[in-house]
Order: structure tokens, then C-alpha cells, then sequence
């Protein structure tokens, strides 16, 4: 079990989750899209710049695209924080966000995929990373009858924890949280004939060492590795936000042929990267992606591709 948090970690995070939600219920009484706006402004404007977050995402970018200029690298900082606070405030309010897809089609090579597997009662493990809404495709699958479950790892605050978690189960699927525990739960929910979400896209520490926009980043494999051993179509999806801001594109993408792993999982960067050269702003930058290849320049030992 892991150690309780100290009295004052424990105010702190009960004091930002009622601020959180206080931000919310003020926001509540605009309508849907403008409130969507609202807190991408905020994001951009407040919220990013105090968090560090404006910050991180320049040196994210300053990495992958050293020759950028200035002005142009600060205007895609704001176009990324402005999409992540939309995203932010569309799946905590995951109802009005439901009702705002009504009428978005599922789209993509994949969705033939999906009916045989509907067919023939077999697992599909969809794969996507945190592009877009990543939460679209589940909420229009949803609407249709399919269940889709999934690991997720837990918010250091635990209000903000307890709150996410169950929006992610209101949408339709199973929740399990990141761990020995819930991978083995999630394991046996796939062998079941059961659909899931793994997203790739993070930082794992103990992970392959595979490039990703031209630089090595430690990478999970086990999307690839679940998908082989339970026989289960590894399927990608993306929710690419339209240029409104409001609307989107939910696109099924054509399965990832079987092979080893490793090989597997560089199909998927292709496939995120491509999405990335399209709509660079979509992809959630604030993550640290690369924090062992940071940590390798700052030591000068060389982090070497698998």
C-alpha cells in the first residue's frame, strides 16, 4: 500500500480540486460550445503560463524542431494549450460533450474491422494516443452498444482521480487502473472477447527504447504484445478536432498487421506521426515524451535505440 500523503499534500490537492470545480459550476452557465472556448482561453492565458506547461510544451518543441522560429514556435505553444483545454473541459463534462457528437459519423478503414469482430466475438484492442478529443471514438462507439475498456493512470490528486475515473466508466467500459493488478485485469477482460483502449503515447520508464519524431523515447510495447497474445485486432483510433474548434473527425484507422512487437509499435509512431505533420497542434505536447533523452543530455551517457 502506498504511503498516505502528508496533511498539507492532502489540503492542497482537496484545495486546487474545489477550485477546479468552482471554475466549472461558474463556467456551467454558458452553453456547451462557448463554455469549451472559455476554458481553452483560460488555458492559454492563465492556467498553462502558472503551471509551467507553456514552458514545457516550447522545449518539447525546441527538440523536435530545433530550426523553428520564435514567433512560430509561440503560436503552435498556444494553438496546443488552447486544444488541450478544450479537451480538458469537453471530457469532465462528458454528458453535454455526448450530446454535442450527436450526428459526428465514425469514419476510417478500420470499421470493417470492427464489424467482423463484432461477428466472429473477437477482442479488438484500439490503441490511440492523446491527440485531438482521444475520447471521441469511445464516446460514438458507446452510443452504438460496443463496450470499451481500458487501464489509465491515476492522477497524483486523488479528487481529481475519483472524478475521472468514473467519467471515463459513464461513458461505456470498464475501468482499470494502472498496475500489476488492473494489467492483469485488463489481461483477462480481453481474453473474455472484451474491447479495450491502451494509449502509447506517455513516457515509460522501463520501456523500448524507440524513436518518436526523430528523437529516441522510452516506449511501451505491450499494446502490441497483449494484441498478439489474445489474438485481438489492434486498431488505432484519433479524434482530429475540425477548425472551428468544436467539431470532429472520428476516424477508425486500418489494423496494425501481426508481427513482433517492437516492429508493431513503430507502426503505430508512424501512424501518430503522420497525424502530428497534419495537425501539429492536436498533439498534447505538455508531456514530458522524452524525459530519458533530457536526461541523457544532461549527462552526456548517449540513450541507445532498441
Amino acid at each position: 500500500m502506498p504511503p498516505r500523503p502528508s496533511l498539507p499534500k492532502r489540503l492542497l490537492d482537496r484545495l486546487r480540486y474545489m477550485a477546479f470545480r468552482a471554475l466549472l459550476a461558474g463556467l456551467s452557465v454558458l452553453p456547451f460550445s462557448p463554455r469549451v472556448r472559455a476554458f481553452g482561453w483560460l488555458t492559454v492565458h492563465v492556467i498553462a503560463p502558472l503551471a509551467g506547461y507553456r514552458r514545457r510544451v516550447r522545449r518539447n518543441l525546441s527538440m523536435v524542431w530545433p530550426d523553428m522560429g520564435g514567433a512560430e514556435r509561440q503560436a503552435l505553444t498556444s494553438r496546443t494549450l488552447d486544444n488541450f483545454g478544450r479537451t480538458v473541459m469537453e471530457n469532465f463534462c462528458h454528458a453535454d460533450l455526448g450530446r454535442h457528437l450527436q450526428g459526428t459519423a465514425l469514419e476510417g478503414d478500420g470499421l470493417a474491422t470492427l464489424e467482423k469482430a463484432r461477428r466472429d466475438k473477437r477482442p479488438v484492442l484500439f490503441v490511440s494516443a492523446h491527440f485531438g478529443n482521444h475520447e471521441v471514438p469511445r464516446h460514438l462507439l458507446a452510443a452504438q452498444g460496443d463496450r470499451i475498456g481500458g487501464i489509465y493512470r491515476p492522477f497524483t490528486n486523488p479528487h481529481f482521480d475519483d472524478h475521472y475515473r468514473r467519467t471515463l466508466a459513464s461513458v461505456g467500459g470498464t475501468v482499470f487502473v494502472q498496475g500489476r493488478e488492473g494489467t492483469v485485469g485488463f489481461a483477462r477482460y480481453l481474453q473474455g472477447g472484451g474491447w479495450g483502449i491502451l494509449f502509447y503515447d506517455l513516457h515509460q520508464p522501463r520501456g523500448d527504447v524507440l524513436d518518436f519524431m526523430g528523437l529516441p523515447a522510452r516506449t511501451a510495447t505491450s499494446a502490441a504484445k497483449l494484441a498478439l497474445k489474445y489474438d485481438a485486432a489492434l486498431v488505432p483510433w484519433f479524434g482530429i478536432r475540425q477548425p472551428d474548434g468544436l467539431r470532429f473527425r472520428a476516424i477508425i484507422e486500418a489494423p496494425i498487421p501481426p508481427d513482433d512487437p517492437v516492429t508493431m509499435t513503430r507502426v503505430l509512431h508512424a501512424r501518430l506521426e503522420a497525424r502530428i505533420a497534419d495537425h501539429p497542434e492536436q498533439w498534447m505536447w505538455v508531456h514530458r515524451r522524452w524525459k530519458s533523452h533530457e536526461k541523457a543530455l544532461r549527462t552526456g551517457v548517449p540513450l541507445l535505440r532498441d
